[in-house]
This record gives C-alpha cells, sequence and structure tokens, in this order.
C-alpha cells in the first residue's frame, strides 16, 4: 500500500471553492470526464450537512507501465475505454467545511484508487471571515485543502494468502512462477503497480488544482452564469456539438448519431 498526500490553499472563500467543485466538470484540464451524474442527495436534519453521491465516467487508460506487469488480455484488447469513479462528499457551510472521498470502480483488482480531500475555511489576518462568497482579495477569507491518496493492488493476493505461515502469521516470499510473474514476487508486482499510481497521481493533482482555478476565476468575473457559459464551450471544444456526451446517451459510442434529429 503506498500513500500520497499535498496541501495547498485557495486564494477564495469557502462558499466559492465548495461551490466550484461541484461545478468543476467540464473544464479545459478535464478532457477525460464525459460524464457527471448525481446518484443521491440530501441534507442531514440533525447536522444541516449537505450529502452528495455522484457518479463520473471517464475516458481511461491502463498505464502502459501496469499493462506490462498483466497477463495478456487482462487489461483490455486496447487497454483504453471507459470507467466510473464513485464520489461521496459532505459540506458543513456552517462550520465551514467539505470532506469528499472518490474511488475507482473498475480494475480495483489491479488497483484500487481511493482519494480523500478536506476543505477548511480559513481566517483572514484580522480574524474576521469574509462574507463576500466569491472574494478573491488575499486578505480576505481563504480555503485550504489536503488531499490524500491511498493506492493498494492486489493482484495476486489470494496467492499470496495462501503462502502465509501459519505459526508465525506472516506472508512468506512467493516462489518464482511461469509467465509475467517469472521475474518479480507478487508483492514486488503490486509495489511496482502502486508506485505507478502515485506517479500518475501527482501529475493529476496539479491539473485539478488549475481546473478548480479556472472555475473558480469564472465564478469571480462572472458569477454561476459565467461557470455554465465556460462548462458548455468546454464541452464543445473538447468533444463537438455531437461528442461523447451524446454518444454516452445514445448507449454506446459505436452507435450511429442521427444529426437530423439533434
Amino acid at each position: 500500500m503506498k500513500f500520497f498526500e499535498n496541501q495547498f490553499t485557495y486564494d477564495y472563500s469557502f462558499p466559492a471553492v465548495s461551490l466550484a467543485y461541484f461545478l468543476r466538470y467540464p473544464n479545459p484540464y478535464s478532457q477525460h470526464v464525459l460524464t457527471t451524474d448525481v446518484i443521491d442527495r440530501y441534507v442531514d436534519p440533525a447536522t444541516q450537512r449537505l450529502h452528495t453521491i455522484r457518479l463520473h465516467l471517464k475516458k481511461s487508460k491502463i498505464p502502459s507501465g501496469i499493462l506490462k506487469l498483466l497477463p495478456k488480455g487482462m487489461g483490455g484488447s486496447d487497454s483504453s475505454g471507459q470507467s466510473y469513479i464513485l464520489e461521496k462528499t459532505i459540506v458543513d457551510a456552517r462550520e465551514g467545511w467539505m470532506e469528499t472521498e472518490s474511488r475507482n470502480m473498475e480494475w480495483t483488482g489491479i488497483l484500487s484508487v481511493v482519494e480523500k480531500q478536506l476543505y477548511k475555511r480559513l481566517q483572514s489576518e484580522d480574524g474576521r471571515l469574509a462574507l463576500d462568497g466569491l472574494a478573491a482579495d488575499k486578505n480576505a477569507e481563504q480555503t485550504s485543502v489536503k488531499t490524500t491518496v491511498t493506492f493498494r493492488s492486489r493482484l495476486g493476493q489470494g496467492k499470496m494468502l495462501a503462502k502465509r505461515r501459519q505459526d508465525t502469521g506472516e506472508h512468506e516470499e512467493e516462489e518464482p512462477r511461469k509467465g509475467f510473474f517469472s521475474s518479480l514476487s507478487t508483492a514486488g508486482i503490486q509495489r511496482t503497480i502502486e508506485l505507478i499510481g502515485v506517479s500518475r497521481t501527482k501529475e493529476a493533482v496539479l491539473k485539478s488544482k488549475q481546473g478548480m482555478n479556472i472555475v473558480l476565476e469564472r465564478l469571480r468575473s462572472g458569477g454561476v452564469v459565467a461557470v455554465l457559459d465556460g462548462m458548455r464551450q468546454d464541452r464543445e471544444a473538447a468533444f463537438g456539438r455531437d461528442g461523447p456526451w451524446k454518444r454516452v446517451w445514445l448507449q454506446g459510442k459505436d452507435r450511429p448519431i442521427d444529426n437530423d434529429k439533434s
């Protein structure tokens, strides 16, 4: 199991950052995100906290470094396609914090990735809180975010458990096997896959920040209307008017599209 952690501060108030989080797709740095659907949303009557569950459909591809470690055909015919990400969020507007958790729903046996974020409202230098929710003044309210990502590969886990020593409870190093495990132990392959996941996440976190900053700037300059207009432009720039968004609704990217009915 491997971990990645990052901390960052937005020069925007918590209401702006939390709103931008829910409006961040699409943006110029998230062209791999095809659709976003709200599965459940409610306000807990006891805590007044907003709970949301969303499902993101994304274009995906198994990294070539991981693909080389897999048996032939395990990663798909072309190692690309679509995958789902399950996202859960809890927002406490009064206390000024938001917790998020996102996890992949595909290839979890190869690599399970769980990303957790904690957004917190920060006070201004004079101890007061900004009331203008879209403020960008560095002397006004800011919002911190701590990101923690956990990577766990279970590839060959059953074989490892079978090798556990009964007297000590320790894992015994697996003997070399034929085929794709010939040069590495199961544990070694798992560590390699997890490290590749960590490396790719560093770049993904940077792009996520850049995308959020674009949405926040749109909020600051033109409010929600500017964000929605930007989303439309980004979607058309990335996919065209009849791109993957429309294909998803028609249940399959290979299904013919009749433009006369659009």
